[in-house]
């Protein structure tokens, strides 16, 4: 009963508060700042790849902007990528994916909004380090009035960042682990106990060393792990380059007629696609949670404008490229998808396995997710972090980095299913206090977007 209650209240959160407030509030904000992700998206991509082939030295306190880059796409690009686009394709059909373009669209704007006003916004903290954030946005920008509202929201972040930013990536790790053990030596198994301590070991190895060591790790693995996965699924995609017009056609019809596609049989209707589409868009780039502002407000940047540039291409890479050739690669692959289930890594698999075999893209797989999954734990202990900090103050950010350490070790031998709902909803939460100040900012986004900076 327990379990069934949680889950509910998971979909009020995801269905009827998150995905209204991204489209409301993506198309709101996008008509304020005249589709200013469509008509600066050149300028975004020219600045934001420029920055990252420079190797700049950041200040006491603040990240180079391809750190900071490099650290908001940890904590948005992980498994949701690999298995969340997968039970996108398979809870609501091919249409999910053209649902999914839509709301990286939307999402693009909202991500340049969240940037611009933890830039606009941030502060130095005791130690000298730069700190943003929606909680900061709501007090120095809504006043300090509405603190309550950014304490909410840093109650749901730390509550996020342990469950979706940890437990759900360390069980992950430790799966992908013995999926490779599976595959090369069946009768092999190693302790989830083992893969706990090693996996706590390097996190700590890089919690403890500060801003810029975390900035240091996730500028050298986050291009990397993207290039590998971006290779396998290139490779699927070009064995099979003759069925792409037939299932572009496909996703297009679907998205708007499932069952033309499917047939009545599969229960796939319009409104499976829509949501999962959706929801799987918003848990992949993490627009309108408010968490990459958090990263961001750490960059090396000359205007909240110049930096929000770089949220565009975030959400572009991680939904529209990363997300759209998993897709493409499931259903071009030609393996048989469970319509109507939900699925795990399997599928991918699958899929990769047709062109690369099963030994091999079980393995590349598996490191994949381990890659992907390590650098989203990375990531959401800087934003638990920063949260902790804003409610109780600096001395509580070593007890909260304690605890962190204790659930990635405990992560990879439990399978709590009713913590991962409740930490899911928490992130959809997230975004109550989020929108409610971007709705309120949002004639300052508008102010900031006219800087041509």
């Amino acid at each position: 009963m327990l379990e069934a209650m949680v889950q509910t209240l998971n979909t009020i959160a995801w269905q009827y508060i998150l995905l209204p407030c991204v489209l409301v509030g993506g198309i709101y904000l996008s008509v304020r700042s005249r589709g200013l992700q469509f008509t600066r998206f050149p300028r975004a991509m020219r600045y934001t790849f420029g920055r990252l082939r420079q190797h700049d030295t950041a200040q006491k306190g603040e990240l180079s902007p391809r750190q900071a880059l490099s650290t908001a796409l940890a904590g948005s690009i992980g498994t949701g990528n690999i298995i969340g686009t997968g039970q996108a394709v398979a809870l609501g059909g091919y249409g999910a994916v053209f649902w999914l373009w839509a709301a990286a669209l939307l999402g693009m704007m909202i991500k340049y909004a969240e940037i611009a006003l933890a830039i606009r916004y941030r502060q130095r903290d005791e130690a000298g380090d730069w700190v943003g954030g929606p909680m900061y946005y709501i007090v120095n920008g809504m006043g300090s009035r509405r603190k309550w509202l950014a304490s909410a929201f840093c109650i749901f972040a730390v509550c996020a960042s342990f469950g979706i930013g940890n437990l759900s990536q360390s069980h992950a790790i430790c799966s992908a682990v013995q999926g490779v053990l599976d595959a090369y030596s069946p009768k092999t198994t190693l302790p989830p106990a083992v893969v706990g301590c090693v996996l706590a070991i390097l996190v700590a190895l890089v919690l403890f060393g500060g801003m810029k060591r975390l900035g240091q790790v996730t500028e050298r693995i986050v291009p990397a792990m993207c290039g590998v996965y971006l290779a396998m699924c290139l490779c699927v995609i070009a064995a099979n380059a003759l069925q792409i017009p037939k299932v572009l056609g496909k996703i297009v019809v679907a998205a708007f007629a499932p069952q033309a596609v499917l047939g009545a049989a599969s229960g796939i209707a319009m409104r499976q696609a829509v949501v999962w589409g959706l929801r799987r868009s918003a848990f992949s780039n993490e627009a309108g949670l408010g968490s990459a502002a958090i990263a961001h407000s750490a960059a090396q940047t000359k205007s909240p404008a110049e930096q929000g540039l770089c949220g565009i291409v975030e959400v572009f890479v991680d939904t529209v490229v990363i997300c759209s050739v998993t897709a493409l690669a499931i259903l071009l692959s030609g393996v048989k998808i469970p319509f109507g289930s939900k699925t795990g890594v399997e599928l991918p698999t699958a899929a990769f396995a047709t062109v690369l075999g099963t030994k091999l893209s079980a393995l590349l797989v598996a490191a994949c997710l381990i890659l992907f999954a390590f650098t989203t734990i990375l990531g959401w202990s800087l934003y638990g972090a920063r949260c902790v900090q804003f409610l109780l103050g600096t001395k509580a950010v070593p007890v909260y980095q304690l605890l962190f350490l204790a659930v990635t070790l405990l992560g990879t031998g439990l399978r709590a299913d009713i913590v991962w709902e409740l930490a899911d909803t928490c992130n959809a939460l997230m975004a109550i206090p989020n929108f409610t100040a971007l709705f309120s900012l949002s004639g300052v986004v508008a102010q900031l977007s006219k800087d041509k900076s």
